[in-house]
């Protein structure tokens, strides 16, 4: 007899978490990968630098950088791939998506005006060390998001210090099939209407949730899925 095969319906899609997460947990398997597979396509789940089983660099690296790891995941996946992205994993996946390689994209919990660079990274390590909270409201959420369980509060504020090197290019505007999601309660990526209505290819949509209950969310998942597959 001859040998089964898998029937490829499309390029590999690549996944990529947010700041205060790791890959799997942001996109784990049972309502992602499986989900996918039986439609043909191969995911591509990574983990971000200081976060799960990545590397930790021991300094700060910018976005470009981190862009360029994801640029390797990207020829090692073929060199085209449909990408799903949420919140830090979006904002890398904006530049990623310049360098060519992708196909279409669904970005989520995309801020286009809070900027890393506005973090009190002296006061949020000084309240790490048993100093007094941050005062500002940024800088005390992103505190919040380092110091949840399975991260090192360390590097993530580490990794936050790269990030604010280098803003986010909103006339960097994609030039492929774009979903921008936002969650209808989330204050962090008010704006990204108005942005999507700049981008040609590019269609907003807004789920219920704020900006961490949007990825597990039924109606997230069928759009992603619409979109992609």
């Amino acid at each position: 007899m001859p040998a089964a095969t898998t029937v490829v319906a499309g390029p590999p899609v690549l996944f990529v978490h947010g700041l205060a997460s790791r890959g799997r947990v942001d996109w784990p398997d049972a309502e992602w990968g499986t989900p996918f597979a039986a439609a043909g396509r191969e995911s591509f789940v990574v983990d971000l630098p200081v976060h799960g089983a990545s590397f930790r660099p021991g300094e700060p690296l910018p976005p470009s950088a981190i862009v360029e790891l994801l640029q390797e995941v990207v020829r090692d996946a073929g060199g085209l791939v449909d990408v799903v992205a949420y919140s830090l994993g979006s904002r890398l996946s904006w530049d990623l998506l310049a360098g060519g390689g992708v196909r279409r994209a669904v970005l989520a919990g995309l801020s286009p005006r809070v900027e890393f660079g506005s973090v009190d990274l002296a006061a949020a390590r000084r309240a790490l060390a048993g100093g007094d909270p941050p005062a500002d409201e940024l800088t005390r959420m992103i505190l919040g998001m380092a110091q949840l369980p399975g991260l090192e509060p360390a590097e993530v504020l580490r990794l936050v210090e790269g990030l604010a090197r280098e803003p986010f290019d909103a006339g960097r505007v994609p030039d492929l099939p774009l979903l921008l999601v936002r969650g209808a309660d989330d204050q962090l990526t008010v704006g990204l209407d108005r942005l999507a209505a700049g981008i040609p290819r590019a269609h907003y949509l807004e789920v219920p949730g704020d900006h961490f209950g949007v990825l597990h969310t039924r109606r997230f998942q069928r759009a992603v899925t619409g979109f992609v597959l």
